[in-house]
């Protein structure tokens, strides 16, 4: 960044210093990968000429950056705040070959064409939760979603993976409508309500199938995890397809210190299937986070009372069944009531604990991601740094 201007105006009125425009770019945080644009050397000059007016030239990383016009924005307003500044010229550019390779080395450190899974390092701080269930039509992927944007609401940084290859949904759900950007060998995950997120339904035109067996599956698993730049985040959440089948055995290995949350319903048969997701975790030797019981009942529109529409008691059985397996304690963690506005709220985009705030079910929901928030993360799966004693 370069900077070259008179100390005040023709009218006497002082002008920003070299240290002022640079602590005030400073503030602009580049969307996707959320660190200052200044350290990201995306300030190729700024000056202020003698009458108050500040050009500056910023270098996007790819042409077509569907976030140019709120980076234009911010670079405009954090200027025009600084004294002496009468009017703001933005001109964007873009980053050639060789500075985007700079920006990868920057933001992944040395070495980041060797595509590693930074979750898998055992210096790392994020806790993984695999939001899994034995059978579809039990809502887990709308509990992900909600269970996402609240802890992105508690100040947490929060990732999600849709690994629901064939019945990918979260994007509607969350109303991600952006497309990922790649950077040389990274992809930028698209940002929604404060949750970044990334799915095969971003790369597909239209409501187009998708027909994969087992290597394509276990590839863009690994592809979501290692060629993502996810940047530092405290939570990653992965909604699991139905099932104990590839994509469970795959994340087993790509992420053994994952811990698995299962959702079911309070139906005991659907209980019985969603126990056996659970289960994987034995052969797996994953954690077991939790039970979450969606649908647990109906808030009755005359006395206010509970309407077990499902029958009642799958998710405490599912709970006990593990916690026998793992020889360990399962907790259920919370029972989400029905309500007809989440399906609304799914379609439109908004998630239920933003647009339904006081509703018992987001209440639920809130309760439960505070539990996942401060429990401990245990050793599981993760390798120790120790050295045997000569």
């Amino acid at each position: 960044m370069t900077a070259a201007f008179p100390i005040e105006r023709a009218d006497g009125v002082s002008l920003p210093s070299d240290e002022e425009l640079a602590r005030a770019l400073a503030k602009v945080i580049d969307p996707d990968i959320r660190r200052p644009i200044t350290e990201l050397d995306m300030v190729e000059r700024v000056r202020v000429d003698a009458e108050g007016r500040v050009d500056v030239r910023v270098l996007l990383t790819v042409p077509g950056c569907p976030l140019k016009e709120r980076i234009h924005r911010d670079v405009t307003t954090a200027l025009r705040g600084l004294d002496g500044v009468v009017d703001v010229h933005v001109d964007l550019g873009y980053m050639n070959d060789e500075q985007r390779r700079a920006l990868q080395e920057k933001v992944r450190g040395p070495g980041s064409k060797d595509k590693k899974i930074p979750f898998a390092r055992p210096e790392s701080l994020t806790r993984i939760l695999a939001i899994a269930s034995g059978k579809g039509g039990v809502g887990k992927s709308s509990v992900t979603v909600n269970l996402a944007v609240a802890l992105a609401e508690r100040g947490f940084s929060v990732g999600l993976v849709d690994a629901d290859i064939y019945g990918h949904s979260v994007p509607r759900m969350l109303g991600a409508t952006g497309r990922p950007v790649r950077v040389e060998n990274m992809i930028m995950p698209v940002t929604a309500h404060d949750v970044r997120v990334i799915s095969i339904g971003m790369f597909v035109e239209g409501n187009t199938a998708i027909a994969w067996r087992g290597t394509m599956l276990h590839r863009a698993l690994n592809q979501f995890l290692a060629d993502v730049y996810w940047g530092d985040l405290d939570f990653l959440l992965v909604d699991l397809p139905p099932g104990t089948g590839d994509i469970a055995i795959s994340l087993a290995q790509f992420l053994p210190n994952a811990e698995i949350v299962v959702v079911t319903t309070p139906q005991l048969a659907a209980a019985e299937v969603a126990e056996r997701a659970g289960s994987i975790a034995a052969h797996t030797r994953q954690h077991v986070a939790g039970v979450i019981e969606n649908m647990s009942w109906l808030p009755c529109p005359h006395c206010g009372g509970k309407v077990e529409v499902f029958g009642s008691g799958g998710g405490q059985a599912v709970a006990q069944a593990l916690a026998r397996q793992m020889g360990t304690d399962v907790p259920l963690l919370g029972q989400v009531p029905l309500d007809p506005r989440m399906v609304e709220c799914a379609d439109a985009g908004r998630p239920f604990v933003l647009a339904h705030p006081d509703s018992p079910a987001a209440a639920v929901l809130r309760d439960i991601a505070e539990q996942l928030a401060i429990r401990d993360r245990g050793l599981v799966g993760r390798p120790l740094p120790v050295q045997p004693v000569a």
